[in-house]
């Protein structure tokens, strides 16, 4: 872990010091942690009764600052509230006074980042799960929500196959967005939104199932997990949270460029929580799911092979629903890696 030496109490802009309780005196900071989006600190206080406290710092400077802040500490709110447990208290968040920054504050956990225990991550991933309500008794979030430094399309919607397409289209036109339009993967997008998606999701909510919006973090992979080294207790953080279908939090797990895609993980979770019916669907729907994570992926790293990995996932998907999809045109896309034009949307 890499620190910078202990900075004055003077240097802490005064937007912050006033997200503490009432009071406090900052004693130090020390950079801490890394992170590709912002710099992160530890602050180090003093109560107005003399007890210590310490805090996490998160500073961004970008056009979309203020928006990301605000998403974070409502989606760590969210969580806290939900199960106080698995996650620090969010303190604060807003535009700094004496400088052209935003920030985040919250309590900060002494953890480390090994991969965390998944029998443990299992009963404390479903605990919030199953605690959680949707205010609205929708998918969604009370505002955008940003997987890394990109915005994420949470408006309410009240069923699950049409928000999670909404979700793929946007997260698919980012990929565009940064890393051209590719024929062969817009052919079998197109085939997702319009047959592949329903195929798979309405079943969920067919002859006389429901399925429960459920508060899910949103990015859970190693780095946005820690264990405390005195408790071994499992805290998330860093989330982009909405309220989505339970099986989505675990899409990600099944992603080979995260070290989480042990089975052991999804096994351990599903011990708790059941899938939905039809459950011998489940896994296919898990491997839809991890689309969105590796299309995302694609577009904070463009020629990242994430972008190959989605258009094969999908085209898998195709071919084995292809009988089932109703008057479907699901020809998968003839494979031309090199045709990374640039060229308008189709979706």
């Amino acid at each position: 872990m890499e620190q910078s030496q202990p900075q004055a109490a003077g240097q802490v802009d005064s937007a912050i010091i006033e997200s503490l309780p009432k009071g406090s005196r900052v004693l130090a900071v020390e950079q801490y942690g890394t992170s590709s989006w912002a710099s992160t600190a530890r602050v180090d206080t003093q109560d107005a009764d003399g007890s210590r406290k310490t805090y996490f710092l998160k500073m961004l400077k970008a056009h979309d600052a203020a928006e990301r802040v605000a998403a974070e500490f409502l989606s760590m709110s969210e969580i806290y509230n939900t199960l106080p447990s698995i996650a620090p208290q969010p303190r604060g968040h807003g535009k700094c006074k004496e400088q052209e920054a935003h920030f985040f504050l919250c309590d900060y956990l002494s953890i480390d980042h090994e991969l965390p225990d998944p029998v443990r991550l299992g009963e404390k991933l479903a605990e919030l799960h199953l605690k959680s309500k949707s205010p609205t008794g929708q998918f969604g979030f009370q505002c955008i929500t940003f997987d890394g430094m990109l915005p994420l399309n949470t408006t309410w919607n009240s069923n699950w196959s049409s928000f999670f397409t909404t979700l793929m289209h946007d997260v698919y036109k980012l990929d565009v967005k940064v890393n051209g339009f590719w024929q062969e993967l817009d052919d079998t997008m197109q085939t997702t939104l319009e047959k592949l998606i329903p195929r798979l999701l309405d079943p969920l909510t067919a002859e006389g199932r429901s399925i429960k919006p459920c508060l899910i973090h949103g990015d859970l992979w190693e780095s946005n997990i820690g264990t405390d080294v005195q408790t071994g207790e499992i805290y998330i953080y860093d989330a982009c949270a909405y309220y989505a279908h339970h099986e989505k939090e675990v899409g990600i797990w099944r992603c080979e460029h995260h070290q989480m895609h042990d089975e052991r993980y999804r096994n351990e979770y599903f011990k708790n929580i059941e899938p939905s019916e039809p459950i011998e669907e489940f896994d296919d729907r898990n491997r839809l799911y991890s689309v969105e994570t590796l299309l995302i992926n694609s577009a904070h790293f463009p020629g990242s092979e994430t972008r190959r990995r989605a258009l094969d996932e999908l085209n898998w998907l195709i071919e084995r629903y292809r009988d089932e999809m109703d008057g479907a045109d699901v020809s998968v896309g003839v494979r031309n890696p090199t045709a990374w034009t640039a060229a308008p949307l189709s979706v």
